[in-house]
């Protein structure tokens, strides 16, 4: 188990990092997106990678996450998507109402998604706290994130990296088993909306949040449970 000292955590230093993000930005573009944001943008347009726990959500599930992110960062508010890149994708579709007026950025280890340019920064949940100097602390109005793994030691480095982020409002998106570490981490509470993927996925997999939320209701969950349950 983790410490909960970030003093802990190993950190690059910041010429390192910007040296870093320089390079995936500009030379690890490896797929060439059409021009048109619905396809450039299209969930799936990069392919699940399993080998890096990568599983897609839906598409109903990747737009009701987009638009609470988009209700609860406000008119210009900023967005992070943490391991999420199927909400950041649904984001930047241009088919969600108001997300042309949030601004959004994806952390991820995969560095396929270096193709979406500035929007992108590499992250390894390992080094929770290694973002680059531009990332400033508390600097995001709603920060969504989706641990990798279902363990609590990746859910506290994960918790590491919301909490520097985030002006306050989190939604974390990770199995049912993790509800207690959840609430431990980052004093979020389960919703009863349930979030679906693509491909079934064999653990029960939900929503938290740590503010009042619609995806909170029960009824919620109770609606988008006509989509395949996992």
């Amino acid at each position: 188990m983790m410490s909960d000292s970030d003093d802990d955590v190993p950190t690059l230093s910041a010429h390192t990092l910007a040296a870093l993000q320089e390079f995936y930005t500009e030379n690890l573009a490896l797929q060439s997106p059409s021009t048109e944001p619905e396809e450039q943008f299209s969930v799936g347009a990069i392919e699940e990678d399993w080998g890096l726990s990568q599983f897609w959500y839906s598409e109903d599930t990747a737009r009701r996450l987009a638009e609470e992110l988009v209700r609860e960062a406000g008119d210009g508010g900023r967005i992070a998507c943490v391991s999420a890149p199927s909400v950041y994708q649904k984001l930047k579709q241009g088919v969600v109402p108001g997300s042309e007026h949030v601004s959004v950025m994806v952390l991820e280890y995969d560095r396929r998604f270096a193709s979406y340019g500035d929007d992108f920064i590499f992250y390894d949940y390992n080094q929770p706290l290694a973002l680059p100097p531009h990332i400033q602390p508390h600097s995001f109005d709603a920060v969504l994130a989706d641990p990798p793994y279902l363990s609590h030691e990746c859910l506290g480095k994960v918790a590491q990296t919301v909490r520097f982020l985030s002006k306050g409002k989190v939604l974390l998106c990770t199995g049912a088993v993790m509800q207690s570490s959840a609430k431990e981490l980052l004093e979020v509470n389960i919703c009863g909306f349930l979030p679906q993927h693509q491909r079934n996925l064999s653990n029960d997999f939900r929503c938290y949040t740590n503010y009042p939320s619609a995806l909170r209701d029960k009824e919620t969950g109770q609606r988008d449970t006509g989509l395949t349950q996992m």
